[in-house]
């Protein structure tokens, strides 16, 4: 009976050599071994966690190449920036204490000025009608979102400063900061400055010559530090730092008598004990002195002393501010490139897996169309 069935159902069906009709999806006899194939199959693809990737091998040997081209340009950028956070950190580390040191110093010698009556214009509290802000980015991207951290909190400033009825002007250092306030109509932008790969003196110089010349002739009545502080090779965070002028917290305040200092009264510092990194909180608004009342006597004029002080002061806080941000910089791409390795390599493996699946089901495919092409013609 089988074969009669077989006899008969090959009437209606073309000839042999019409290989057109000897396909794997071919209305010949329905075998048992296909049905189990594409049983099995449905299975696979039930239970498969891998993303559906429905391409031919062709492309699929394209992508694959392109995601291992990728993964090598990402783990060598991750590497070049390994290589070089460790000397911006070893930066940022030694300058911290000369810093802090000189505010320290020149806070105190300040204080006693004041109490001796000498005037120091660039110590002079004045009610506050103009801000101006020193922003600094990164020269390049692929950071993960190191500049966008930087530039939200700038726009964040500048609209707490616009709510308080002051004007404020900008000085953007870095690439990635000097195109997106060039798009920015609304902002005014003082200046734009692009630095060096490595921060030096000689650029922190620049932007302290041009802080000093609007503060010093009364354009603006406070500048601000706005600058990524590195934490530790996997946390950073953008802080505001008052630059100008050289008061207490507190202190600035607009015509009506309103603070006008940031509301941020937290920050990390990275410092060094018995040689290992530490991290500490300092509260600002919680911080007490020490109940000590320091009797400077001075051998020169104290306008003097100031005067000399007070270029190295905007030098080297400007020149930390450059080395925090870049150390940050570096970090941020250092993880950012080491995620991006670690994504390419499960990409590549989804799909060599799909590569491979793809492969067989062709080379599957193939043999059984032989296979009904042999039974057909035996028959």
């Amino acid at each position: 009976m089988s074969c009669f069935n077989l006899l008969t159902g090959m009437i209606s069906k073309p000839p042999v050599n019409d290989f057109g009709a000897i396909s794997f999806q071919s209305q010949l006899n329905p075998f048992p071994i296909l049905d189990s194939l594409r049983s099995s199959r449905s299975r696979l693809s039930k239970f498969s966690t891998l993303p559906s990737i429905r391409n031919g091998l062709r492309e699929l040997r394209g992508r694959i190449e392109t995601v291992r081209n990728t993964q090598k340009i990402t783990e060598a950028m991750k590497l070049v920036a390994a290589a070089k956070v460790r000397r911006a950190q070893e930066a940022v580390i030694n300058g911290r204490p000369f810093a802090e040191t000189l505010v320290e110093v020149l806070f105190d010698i300040n204080e006693q000025c004041q109490l001796e009556d000498v005037e120091v214009p660039l110590t002079a509290i004045r009610p506050v009608k103009r801000v101006a802000l020193v922003v600094i980015t990164g020269d390049r991207g692929l950071c993960g979102g190191f500049n966008n951290a930087i530039l939200k909190k700038a726009e964040a400033r500048i609209a707490a400063l616009k709510s308080l009825g002051l004007d404020c002007t900008l000085i953007s250092v870095g690439k990635k900061g000097n195109a997106y306030f060039q798009r920015r109509a609304n902002v005014n932008v003082d200046r734009f400055v692009e630095g060096d790969s490595f921060p030096t003196s000689k650029e922190a110089q620049v932007i302290a010559d041009d802080v000093f010349s609007l503060f010093l002739t009364e354009e603006v009545d406070k500048v601000e530090l706005l600058y990524t502080k590195f934490v530790s090779l996997i946390k950073s965070d953008p802080v505001i730092h008052t630059l100008l002028p050289l008061s207490a917290k507190g202190e600035a305040c607009d015509v009506n008598g309103e603070s006008v200092d940031a509301s941020e009264d937290e920050f990390f510092r990275l410092t060094t004990k018995e040689g290992k990194l530490t991290v500490e909180r300092d509260h600002i608004m919680g911080r007490k002195k020490a109940n000590l009342v320091l009797n400077y006597q001075f051998e020169q004029d104290p306008a003097h002393i100031l005067d000399a002080l007070m270029p190295l002061y905007l030098n080297s806080q400007i020149l930390r501010a450059l080395q925090e941000s870049y150390a940050s910089e570096l970090a941020a791409r250092m993880n950012a490139m080491s995620n991006a390795t670690e994504n390419a390599v499960e990409l590549s493996r989804s799909l060599s897996i799909a590569y491979n699946r793809e492969r067989q089901a062709k080379i599957t495919g193939e043999i059984l169309e032989i296979v009904a092409g042999a039974e057909a013609l035996s028959l």
